[in-house]
């Protein structure tokens, strides 16, 4: 995959016009609960890769799951008693709200994100010395480049913030030097940062959110609704509804290669499609694309837990999802990304577009004990068998399968073909 900054980079110049400004071109919610959807089969999502990422997104310990296409929801899934209405909390998803609000208070001329930190945080407020804490501005923050040990990972004291490097020569995914940009907003704007996010951003986009002290840490609350007006925000380039909120050309520069040592980590924003990346804790720099799976375009707040806001320029889409961890417990980027990219990349392979390539897969006998066949006109490269809830029980090659000491029930076949395609079928063990 390229980079896709010059995709970003049309956008903006797109949002420049006067008359043909991206954001106009996007459906903006209205304050209160009314917001307006789009029904999948207007854009020929396969209901049965539908109804697999619902049961996926279930299985994995989703609270909450929107997507939104040019503004208007086309999925909205609570799953057990979470509504709408329920607050979550945004993890280091939140950063990218933090990012957000540096660019409005640069806009306002309350900072300069080339500005010593000490300018706002005082003298000494690291134990590195005076030349090496010379070196460390809003930016190497907003880029995760202080030079700090990233062992003390939560500690913002000046006792935990100890010199490795010189201020942009290390990459390090750390949450104390980012937490501490909530005090440099304050200090800008001489009041709480709670207040500035509200009156600058969300009040404009018809939401309300807090930043809640949770240890070292400052955590952004809202609704899952709240999320994603935020991203709607970001993917309009910042204009809401005619609003300028956010700079457009802030909204560029965050979302697009802040240094060299991550190329896919903007300012507090990940970035896909960069051809290399690093991860948190880790100094190793690994080949392809943060989430292979996921358009090239894509950036996207990741937070702890599976917390998450994607946003895809190219095809006018935020995904948000919020709820305990998917899979295994990470603080960012985790195997949950690329899943669950990969089934909404299967949602626009419409039903009808598989019935023109083949005439029909069948699966017999059907209901079926012991195995079942598969017939079809196109080889099978391989076979999934899940749960009606979206977990894998079994999978294989060929054409018969095994139903061995799977229990009695109803079950999703999933046979992706040698050309590519995919059919799901359900099937019924007796």
């Amino acid at each position: 995959m390229t980079n896709d900054r010059p995709m970003r980079l049309f956008f903006t110049v797109l949002c420049l016009l006067p008359v043909l400004s991206s954001a106009q071109s996007y459906y903006f919610p209205p304050l209160g609960n009314n917001w307006d959807t789009e029904d999948p089969a207007n854009l020929s999502w396969n209901s049965d890769s539908l109804l697999s990422l619902q049961q996926y997104l279930g299985d994995k310990n989703t609270k909450a799951f929107i997507i939104l296409k040019e503004g208007k929801i086309v999925v909205e899934w609570y799953y057990d008693s979470f509504t709408q209405d329920s607050l979550w909390y945004w993890a280091s998803a939140g950063k990218t709200m933090t990012a957000s609000l540096i660019g409005i208070a640069q806009s306002e001329g309350l900072l300069d994100i080339q500005d010593q930190t000490s300018q706002h945080l005082g003298q000494d407020w690291t134990s590195c010395d005076s030349a090496e804490e010379s070196l460390m501005t809003i930016q190497k923050q907003l880029s995760m480049t202080t030079g700090m040990n990233d062992l003390f990972f939560d500690c913002v004291s000046d006792s935990c913030l100890k010199c490795l490097a010189p201020a942009g020569t290390r990459w390090s995914y750390h949450n104390g030097p980012y937490t501490l940009l909530t005090n440099v907003i304050e200090s800008a704007f001489g009041g709480n940062v709670t207040q500035f996010m509200n009156s600058r951003i969300m009040l404009p986009i018809g939401a309300l959110a807090s930043y809640v002290q949770l240890g070292n840490n400052r955590i952004v609350f809202s609704t899952p609704r709240a999320m994603a007006r935020f991203g709607l925000l970001i993917l309009a380039q910042g204009n809401w509804n005619g609003n300028q909120v956010i700079d457009s050309a802030w909204v560029d520069e965050m979302t697009t290669q802040s240094q060299t040592l991550n190329p896919s980590y903007g300012y507090l924003w990940w970035l896909n499609g960069q051809g290399s990346f690093m991860l948190p804790a880790n100094q190793t720099v690994f080949p392809g694309d943060l989430i292979p799976t996921a358009p090239a375009d894509m950036f996207a707040a990741l937070g702890k837990n599976d917390q998450k806001i994607y946003v895809v320029p190219s095809e006018d889409l935020v995904v948000i999802r919020v709820g305990n961890k998917a899979l295994a417990s990470s603080l960012a980027i985790s195997s949950f990304d690329a899943e669950v990219w990969e089934k909404i990349g299967n949602l626009d392979k419409a039903n009808t577009s598989l019935e023109q390539e083949i005439t029909r897969i069948f699966l017999y006998p059907n209901p079926a004990s012991d195995l079942i066949k598969i017939e079809y006109e196109v080889p099978v490269e391989s076979w999934i068998l899940r749960s009606m809830h979206g977990q894998v029980v079994a999978k294989g090659v060929g054409g018969v399968v095994e139903l061995g000491e799977l229990p009695a029930g109803v079950y999703l076949m999933e046979v992706e073909l040698v050309n590519g395609l995919r059919v799901v079928e359900r099937v019924v063990r007796e």
